[in-house]
């Protein structure tokens, strides 16, 4: 049989731990998201524009496709 371990000082202190916890909180990434300008979906936090992954994409097609003609229309 093994004998326990016994429980060694924690590297990371409690109350840093906490503090490292508490932005991914689940009500606290709730509140943080907005709704696509688009369609209405959920867009990051962190988004410098409200569209979606979805929408974002799109629109940068968009601008690809009309680089790609810009040239062909001189």
């Amino acid at each position: 049989m093994r004998r326990k371990q016994p429980k060694s000082d924690t590297v990371v202190p409690a109350d840093v731990l906490e503090q490292a916890r508490e932005p991914f909180s689940a009500d606290r990434l709730k509140k943080a998201t907005t709704k696509c300008s688009v369609c209405g979906a959920e867009t990051p936090a962190g988004a410098r524009e409200p569209l979606c992954w979805v929408c974002r994409r799109l629109k940068i097609s968009a601008w690809h496709e009309i680089e790609q003609q810009m040239p062909a229309q001189e």
